[in-house]
């Protein structure tokens, strides 16, 4: 009855969006008061909870949600969308346009640049929907179908997740299955290089996938092999190397930083060169790419790669929220100086300043974003309670435990899956190391595994795979590619590719042990 209960509210998302095609918002509100009423009115004995304060605690579980859903992941998306707005108002999103197809000709190339190299440095830099929201909206711009760009941003907006806004995910799973509770350097390293190693094989296939959406004549798959082994033997060089000396901050930064420079060398010596090139000065271009530009100086000298900055911004302006169901000494924190919001709202005024919009202009850009985000607001926001509803309730522990126990020997095999059924639910790839971090090493132990960081890692490598369908990813991607309600339909066609990036993270795991 446990994992029946656990199990449902997943499955009614899925048959909302799925079987009847509803809307993404009107999906996860659905699915939202279902489990709701699951955690509240089922017997607390199922879940070991504790009676009365337990049914109480639904509720605070909800007001949870909604905080973590405003802050920061819907300040974050609001203006990742916003800084796209403000490049439309400008008009230098042409200018944009125009590099980019004045670098080459061929399409495939320019969509991997796009997709695989900026989106994985924004994901590396900022995380939370912008490597999604962004590289969509450009190419849209660029004159490529809606569902097209919402399906490719999606794609590869996989294994960056793994060390998404500079390595969160990795260094709270160390934290996580360390015994004091903060891991050493080494033991971050560790887990790093052993994610790395278990992408490997998804580094090569992820950007051939996006090059045959793109392209998918057979004459080009030679060249779209030859291009996909060069960019993705680049970045796991680079990114494994980093991990296994750096640490888990850099390796998607920089594997996507040489990334972006294999692309542009592959264009210069071998993709065929634009009919008209257009030649920009230094000036002409500092203009166009100032929003953007902005943006990422400020996640940079904001993050941990600055450390006096970034631990002077963590602890100033913090505001913490004791809330009823947590521990004593624990809160709901949000830091006003150090979210990737702010930053990205700083580098887009600027920007836009740069660019010739007036202060009050800008304001009346952001005010008509959040305007027309209003369904992608409550899906956020539904999406998250969900997730936040069931973790208290311990659903998702029921549904991992489950899994554990049914498959035995074979567990490794199911390992990635339990990671992706976390970052499914909860949208984020750190939240789903959070809830079975710790579940990972504890079976790995049962099992005696001699080296339990693989298994450890593990999860991680599954949390990439469900970041390409989880709901929150696909909200973001409907926004910025202004499909609203087609929620269902982007899952669908996403859906494929989660599945075969998740069995075969698996056979990495299982084999690699």
């Amino acid at each position: 009855m446990a994992v029946i209960l656990s199990i449902f509210p997943i499955l009614l998302l899925f048959v909302l969006m799925l079987g009847f095609k509803m809307p993404g918002h009107k999906s996860a509100l659905i699915t939202l008061i279902a489990t709701l009423l699951i955690a509240f009115f089922a017997p607390a004995h199922i879940w070991d909870a504790p009676g009365d304060y337990y049914r109480w605690g639904v509720g605070w579980a909800l007001v949870e949600g909604l905080l973590k859903a405003t802050f920061p992941i819907l300040i974050i998306i609001l203006m990742a969308i916003y800084s796209y707005n403000v490049l439309l108002e400008s008009g230098e999103i042409e200018v944009i346009k125009r590099q980019f197809t004045s670098l080459t000709d061929d399409r495939s190339a320019m969509v991997l640049l796009l997709v695989w190299g900026f989106g994985g440095l924004l994901e590396g830099m900022a995380g939370f929907g912008t490597a999604v929201a962004i590289p969509a909206a450009i190419l849209i711009s660029l004159g490529f179908k809606p569902g097209f760009s919402a399906l490719v941003s999606l794609i590869a907006n996989s294994v960056p997740t793994g060390f998404g806004a500079v390595g969160v995910p990795v260094i709270t799973l160390a934290n996580e299955v360390a015994p004091t509770g903060v891991a050493t350097p080494e033991a971050i390293s560790d887990i790093s290089s052993k994610v790395v190693l278990q992408l490997s094989p998804l580094m090569l296939l992820v950007p051939f996938v996006i090059l045959m959406l793109t392209d998918r004549s057979t004459k080009s798959i030679v060249k779209n092999l030859l291009l996909s082994l060069w960019v993705g033997g680049i970045s796991f060089a680079v990114q494994y190397f980093v991990a296994l000396y750096l640490g888990a901050e850099a390796p998607a930064i920089l594997g996507s930083i040489a990334a972006i420079i294999a692309i542009i060398i592959y264009t210069k010596l071998f993709a065929p060169k634009a009919e008209k090139g257009e030649k920009f000065t230094a000036r002409r271009l500092f203009k166009a790419w100032s929003v953007y530009l902005f943006i990422l100086l400020f996640i940079l000298i904001s993050g941990p790669l600055v450390k006096p900055l970034n631990t002077f911004l963590r602890s100033t302006l913090v505001s913490k929220v004791h809330l009823p169901i947590y521990a004593e000494g624990k809160f709901f924190a949000f830091g006003w100086l150090s979210n990737a919001g702010l930053m990205l709202f700083l580098g887009t005024v600027i920007g836009g300043m740069i660019q010739g919009l007036s202060f009050k202009k800008l304001m009346s850009i952001l005010a008509r974003t959040i305007v027309n985000l209003r369904k992608t607001i409550i899906t956020i926001l539904s999406l998250v309670s969900i997730a936040s509803v069931m973790n208290y309730a311990g659903m998702i522990l029921v549904i991992a435990s489950a899994l554990a126990s049914a498959t035995g020997i074979y567990y490794p095999l199911f390992a990635p899956l339990i990671g992706a059924i976390g970052t499914f639910v909860t949208g984020s790839d750190t939240s789903s190391n959070i809830l079975f971090g710790k579940l990972q090493n504890n079976v790995a132990a049962q099992l005696n595994y001699p080296d339990a960081n693989w298994l450890v890692a593990s999860n991680t490598t599954g949390a990439t795979g469900g970041k390409i369908i989880s709901p929150q990813s696909i909200a973001i991607a409907t926004a910025s590619c202004n499909m609203p309600g087609k929620d269902g339909e982007i899952l669908r066609s996403a859906l494929p590719y989660a599945l075969g990036y998740i069995i075969l993270g698996g056979l990495m795991v299982f084999f690699g042990l």
